[in-house]
């Protein structure tokens, strides 16, 4: 009797023993996937002439910047009826992609004003589907400014900051999950614990990949307004408005995904130092 009760204790051992070696081996497989399907992605940008990991083509990225954008018009109040300001919007976006490097990209770059006048705010999607608010619009007093914004926002088209998050994400993704598989015990409420931690490690790696975005669309930025005539000390006035705009409620989109402005002054500085080593000439658009 005694033989058989001790039987019937081992067997759930067993039992969750082996479930705990078959999560694990899943974990295994599922971190060896991703990481190869991630080194494997390797790219060279054909306009930075940067190396990136990237698991979309260039007509996805335009497919999905196409379907986004009816869904981001309607999340910011919809389009600005002033056509004026948006004809304005669209003569400096062209400008600057006609006469800089991003003329050698091929996406289909369009440029939105937003009717939203409280969320100070720009973004673009991928594949060349550009936006600026109308409570940024009215914050800024010259062309340069407005140059300044967009060029930021083609950057980080050009050079598939949205394409190369995409492939990171489902990096962390994989990766996390595998995590999840392996330390979590549905008999052992503790091991929660140890599934939050591992998604919260994937979301700080995707928030620092956004935060070096955001740096190099300063710096390319500064390069870009540069070449289509701009003085790019332009960029420098805009992030004093922003930092002034934002004492008080900083809409949730700023503080996620752009470093402060007063930390990106100082590289917007040496970008310019190093674009005009012996100062900005006269006669840009200011």
């Amino acid at each position: 009797m005694s033989f058989r009760v001790s039987r019937q204790r081992l067997s759930p051992s067993r039992g969750s023993s082996g479930a705990g070696c078959i999560r694990i081996l899943l974990a295994v497989g599922m971190i060896a996937f991703a990481l190869f399907s991630y080194f494997s992605s390797k790219v060279t940008n054909p306009v930075t002439g940067e190396d990136q990991y990237i698991s979309i083509t260039e007509e996805q990225e335009i497919a999905i910047g196409l379907q986004s954008t009816p869904e981001m018009i309607q999340q910011f109040d919809g389009l600005d009826p002033n056509s004026r300001d948006q004809q304005i919007v669209d003569q400096v976006g062209r400008n600057l992609i006609s006469s800089s490097l991003a003329s050698k990209s091929d996406y289909p770059f369009d440029f939105h004003l937003l009717a939203d006048r409280e969320t100070i705010n720009a973004f673009a999607l991928p594949g060349g589907q550009v936006f600026i608010t109308r409570a940024l619009y009215d914050q800024l007093q010259t062309e340069g400014q407005l140059a300044g914004v967009l060029a930021h926002e083609i950057v980080h088209v050009i050079s598939r900051h949205g394409a190369e998050h995409i492939a990171e994400t489902q990096l962390t993704q994989g990766l996390t999950g595998a995590v999840i598989l392996a330390t979590y015990d549905p008999n052992n409420p503790s091991s929660q614990q140890t599934a939050q931690v591992a998604i919260l490690i994937g979301q700080l790696v995707n928030m620092k990949f956004g935060r070096d975005d955001e740096t190099q669309a300063d710096t390319l930025g500064v390069k870009i307004m540069s070449q289509a005539n701009y003085d790019p000390r332009a960029m420098i006035e805009l992030m004093n408005i922003l930092d002034q705009s934002s004492t008080g409620n900083r809409p949730p989109e700023f503080f996620s995904t752009h470093p402060n402005p007063e930390n990106r002054i100082e590289k917007i500085e040496e970008a310019i130092q190093e674009q005009f080593p012996n100062g900005v000439p006269e006669g840009l658009i200011q």
